[in-house]
């Protein structure tokens, strides 16, 4: 896929950037839109992963969440300095004031999500290490803790419940008016 402009923008900075909890579908709903807009598609998470060279469930055991938050902080601002396309946040990206801020007047799209809906998508049995111990409980509390971060960062907020990922793919193009 080329890295070119959505349609009515310029190229710096990514075209969407997506937010959200485990489940809301930013991998998911991120690719139809890059496929959609013509552009690529980039996830922190995988970048995390390819940098640490192991999977993150291992860098939480093997170096701790703290370890794991840098290595997420440089991804994002890697990201957001290099990639012009579609580029989904981990849950947790949003956590750090200093990536909140690189956020400020971006492309911003949190992905909301019911638990009902991220446990059929995703499962909580899948190794998140945030969600190890009671994972139902455990989301409802990431979420009563993230909710208001997402929204701060968000210049639309899309909930994906009930919606194909094709639904929720119109509608981040609607919010964020890139209709083609």
């Amino acid at each position: 896929m080329t890295a070119a402009a959505a349609p009515g923008r310029a190229a710096a900075g990514p075209a969407v950037i997506l937010v959200g909890p485990p489940g809301s579908g930013k991998t998911t709903v991120g690719t139809l839109l890059a496929r959609r807009l013509g552009l690529a598609f980039r996830d922190t998470d995988a970048d995390v992963e390819r940098t640490a060279g192991k999977p993150i469930p291992d860098i939480f055991l093997a170096d701790g969440e703290e370890a794991f938050r840098e290595l997420e902080a440089a991804a994002v601002r890697t990201a957001l300095a290099e990639h012009p396309g579609v580029l989904s946040l981990g849950g947790g990206a949003v956590l750090r004031p200093a990536t909140r801020a690189l956020l400020a007047g971006q492309p911003v799209v949190f992905l909301d999500v019911e638990l009902a809906d991220a446990v059929r998508r995703v499962g909580l049995d899948v190794p998140r290490p945030l969600l190890a111990v009671n994972p139902r409980q455990q989301w409802r509390t990431l979420m009563e803790q993230r909710r208001p971060l997402y929204t701060e960062v968000a210049r639309a907020v899309v909930a994906t419940s009930g919606r194909t990922p094709e639904e929720a793919a119109e509608a981040v193009l609607d919010a964020l008016e890139l209709k083609q």
